[in-house]
């Protein structure tokens, strides 16, 4: 279960598996490290999720928040576990998909790789927080847009409402439950290429990211010198 600081991902896997992770009311992010739930039955099935912190993390750089995500998959790809499937979940609540948000994705992205993506529910979470009309018409936007969730839906991800309950909860989960579990590209690079974090797909989206910000940087260093002059 993955998805920006705050989207409600401690809270869904605690309605669904009975589990009673940490969950943030304030500020700060709560979900510090990758969180095993305790296993439930659904439908005769055994499920295990899985909590991960926030590339927005209030607390962690996005490159521990990586490494530490990284080291849980590649030490369970080692022991022969695979992914039935990924939850990404995003706040319906939102005004507008910004800047964090665009990252928190593009990194979600490049972690999975395009193979997976048919494995990939996005939830949309937090419908009580808006009009239905207001949240449906941000959906479809969603849907839409080719710099939001359009490309990863046209390679076979699925997008669902979470509202809350425990049915709802118990639905999405389902939605996984017909899949071929598969190895996430960052899994196959660490593993199977040998690579180190750097050298991986979601490495290089994160290092591409700090050099576009050191470029923003001095860019704005070079202004103000010509002010100050």
């Amino acid at each position: 279960v993955m998805g920006a600081t705050g989207s409600g991902k401690s809270t869904f896997i605690n309605l669904v598996s009975g589990s009673t992770l940490g969950v943030g009311r304030g500020l700060r992010s709560c979900t510090a490290t990758v969180q095993i739930a305790g296993a439930f039955d659904l439908d005769g099935r055994r499920v295990v999720l899985v909590d991960t912190p926030g590339f927005d993390d209030t607390t962690r750089s996005d490159t521990d928040v990586l490494k530490m995500i990284a080291a849980f998959l590649a030490t369970s790809y080692e022991r022969g576990n695979t992914l039935a499937g990924v939850l990404y979940f995003h706040r319906i609540s939102d005004f507008r998909m910004g800047g964090i948000s665009t990252r928190n994705f593009n990194m979600f992205r490049k972690l999975c790789g395009d193979r997976t993506l048919q494995n990939v529910v996005i939830v949309t979470n937090m419908w009580g927080e808006v009009d239905p009309q207001v949240g449906g018409a941000r959906e479809a936007e969603l849907m839409r847009e080719d710099i939001f969730f359009k490309p990863v839906l046209d390679k076979g991800a699925q997008m669902a409402r979470h509202e809350n309950t425990s049915i709802s909860a118990e639905n999405i989960v389902r939605l996984i439950f017909e899949n071929h579990p598969l190895p996430l590209r960052i899994q196959e690079e660490l593993v199977n290429e040998h690579k180190n974090i750097s050298e991986t797909s979601a490495g290089e989206e994160l290092n591409r990211e700090f050099n576009a910000q050191i470029k923003k940087h001095q860019q704005e260093m070079r202004v103000l010198k010509e002010e100050m002059q």
